[in-house]
């Protein structure tokens, strides 16, 4: 059993417990008061990042793809450096110390490039980044080589100690974070596992919260956006409350070590892409990100911090979970006509 903590080092968690649930308040009332055009609650924060030193390090999920042709146009393009510096500088002056990028390898050499001309601006700006693999699906009977092949890719460019600027990259506890986009389910993690453990710094594989026979290889979980058993509803009344619960009280449970990566949302509407499946979860005028933010707090206190709070996302413009603003051509919070919000 542990030795209990002293009163001194009771008393530190505690207040970095409180500074970062002032952090969770303030970034809640920039998103919720701008959905809701009252006004540009942005020009009032402060920058107030929390490094891993802190008690919970804020992370937000970044999508490298616009420019393409395959996407919407939101004005900028994902490998445009000046783009990528404000950027960094509007997530800093929010509290985030880092971007979570969704990658898919070589196989989309665009968001590989995007990702590559990020890191080299994180350096310079004392901000972190990591991936999340998306695993290949076009061909499943080589998810597994695919991976390896993929993730030494990464390893060589992004991540060790001889890639150009692994400086930048997300580590805990010494060690890289890799975050996992499940597909299909046939990659042997195994043999994965296996061939990363010979890496001079073996990453930590951060995996989605679904079952997976492998599941105790991972070393730890995210939550992702979910409406809860119930499924989406056409009024987008299902925010995700259930499924918080659920995620959060099983993991509060855990006491085998593994990572907990908290996610918050401020809704979702997959309208714009072209992946469509008419998916709706309604923002509440701001509300749903506040509570999906302030969540964790039911279930991790000052003496048993949450280690990460995902924010899903910083740019998904497609599916309406965006919290970046400011964009020339930026898309209303909903296109719902039914809407209590209105375009911002």
């Amino acid at each position: 059993m542990k030795a209990p903590l002293k009163p001194a080092r009771n008393s530190e968690r505690a207040s970095q417990f409180i500074r970062f649930t002032l952090l969770v308040m303030v970034i809640a009332l920039a998103i919720g008061m701008v959905g809701c055009a009252e006004k540009n609650i942005n020009k009032l924060l402060k920058s107030e990042g929390r490094g891993p030193e802190g008690p919970t390090t804020m992370l937000a999920v970044y999508e490298a793809w616009f420019g393409e042709p395959d996407h919407i146009s939101v004005g900028y393009s994902s490998q445009d450096r000046v783009v990528l510096q404000k950027q960094i500088e509007q997530a800093q002056g929010l509290g985030l110390s880092g971007f979570v990028v969704d990658w898919y390898g070589t196989r989309k050499p665009f968001i590989d490039s995007s990702f590559s001309q990020m890191q080299q601006v994180a350096v310079e700006k004392n901000f972190k980044v990591a991936l999340m693999y998306d695993e290949v699906e076009d061909d499943l009977s080589r998810m597994t080589e695919n991976a390896i092949a993929q993730l030494d890719y990464a390893y060589k460019n992004y991540i060790g100690p001889d890639a150009p600027n692994h400086a930048a990259y997300l580590k805990y506890n010494g060690r890289p974070m890799i975050f996992i986009w499940p597909r299909g389910g046939k990659t042997d993690w195994n043999r994965v596992r296996e061939h990363l453990n010979t890496w001079a710094q073996p990453p930590l594989l951060i995996y989605k919260d679904e079952p997976s026979p492998y599941s105790e290889l991972f070393d730890g979980y995210y939550a992702w956006i979910h409406p809860g058993r119930e499924g989406f509803k056409k009024d987008g009344s299902n925010w995700g409350e259930g499924y918080l619960q659920n995620f959060y009280s099983k993991m509060a449970a855990r006491q085998d070590g593994k990572i907990i990566v908290g996610t918050a949302w401020r809704g979702f509407d997959d309208q714009r892409a072209s992946w469509s499946e008419n998916r709706y979860m309604d923002d509440r005028c701001g509300k749903t990100f506040e509570d999906t933010l302030h969540f964790p707090r039911r279930y991790f206190g000052p003496e048993r911090p949450l280690p990460f709070l995902l924010i899903a996302t910083w740019n998904d413009h497609e599916e309406g979970t965006a919290i970046e603003r400011g964009l020339a051509k930026a898309p209303p919070l909903t296109n719902k006509p039914n809407s209590r919000c209105g375009a911002d």
